[in-house]
């Protein structure tokens, strides 16, 4: 993916996060866009080659940025479990600016476009990669993680994460509540074997 840095693509791709968080992806139009931003819609067209196209340049521009928090905040001395509460707080954050509902939306549209798939899911192995180094530490740290491998370790994670969130953004207050507990518990978990 080009990293877009023009003045107009910059908020060209402001527009689309302000037009994603209000109508999701579905609802999107490059024309709401354009209108939000300001610019004609040959600018986006020009810049981002139509909805798709921006749609994942702020995507991966959000992606590389938060796989980039996560790296730093998981190349830290700090317990291992304290590191995972971590990431169950910055969920909230990252709920919040709206980045959670459009990889999600994204990956829903993979479902019917391969092409999207596979840049979605090249996406996600950043993630996946970043869980994977830390459950490395874990066992050079405390030896054997069991059955399970570094990468077991990592996909259990990352996908109860994306689990979690696809529950949380169904908008039920009761089910949105136990999936961040469910997700909390795993910290636990590994607080209790870090410490024993």
């Amino acid at each position: 993916m080009v990293e877009r840095t023009s003045v107009t693509a910059t908020r060209i791709l402001e527009a689309a996060r302000t037009g994603l968080l209000a109508d999701g992806y579905a609802a999107l139009s490059t024309r709401r866009v354009a209108d939000i931003a300001g610019v004609p819609l040959s600018q986006i067209h020009y810049h981002f080659g139509g909805k798709q196209g921006l749609v994942l340049s702020l995507l991966d521009h959000e992606n590389r940025r938060l796989v980039d928090r996560q790296r730093r905040m998981y190349g830290t001395e700090t317990p291992l479990w304290k590191r995972y509460e971590q990431a169950c707080d910055v969920l909230e954050e990252d709920l919040a600016s709206g980045y959670v509902r459009v990889l999600q939306e994204m990956i829903a549209a993979g479902w019917s476009d391969p092409d999207l798939a596979r840049q979605v899911l090249t996406m996600l192995r950043a993630w996946f990669d970043v869980l994977q180094d830390v459950a490395r530490e874990a066992e050079a740290r405390f030896g054997s993680l069991g059955p399970l491998s570094p990468a077991d370790v990592a996909g259990l994670i990352g996908l109860a994460f994306l689990g979690g969130e696809a529950v949380i953004l169904l908008g039920d207050d009761d089910w949105a509540r136990q999936a961040r507990a469910w997700l909390r518990s795993v910290g636990h978990l590994i607080q209790r074997l870090e410490e024993s």
